[in-house]
Formats: C-alpha cells, sequence, structure tokens
C-alpha cells in the first residue's frame, strides 16, 4: 500500500499554465538611460575662483620658500 501512495504523489502531470507568474514589464526608459555615458563635469564659476585663489596661494608659498 505504501507503493501505491508514492507512486500517486510522484505521478507526472501535464501543466498547461506557466511555471512562474508573469513578471512586470521592464520600463523603456531605463536602458538608453544607462547606456548613455555621462562626460566630465564643468565646474562652477564660484569653482573655478576657489581654485585659482588656491593656486595662487600655492605660487606665492613656493616663492617664499625660494627666497629664503
Amino acid at each position: 500500500m505504501a507503493n501505491k501512495a508514492l507512486a500517486k504523489r510522484q505521478k507526472m502531470t501535464l501543466r498547461t499554465e506557466p511555471s512562474r507568474p508573469a513578471l512586470k514589464p521592464r520600463n523603456p526608459l531605463v536602458v538608453p538611460a544607462r547606456q548613455r555615458v555621462a562626460g566630465p563635469h564643468k565646474q562652477t564659476a564660484s569653482g573655478q575662483r576657489q581654485q585659482q585663489q588656491r593656486d595662487l596661494d600655492q605660487l606665492l608659498i613656493d616663492a617664499k620658500k625660494t627666497k629664503e
């Protein structure tokens, strides 16, 4: 009797519906956005000004060192 119960559980059945539920459709805007490559960002005007001030300060420090 145990064999009959085992055979019943293991009987092959044909499924007509898919084994997994359908996934949500993909967002069509994501793929082109991810394929775009970002270029280098331009420094803002204040960032450029600060960089120039740092460069000037560094030049003045170097000039002082060479005088000494």
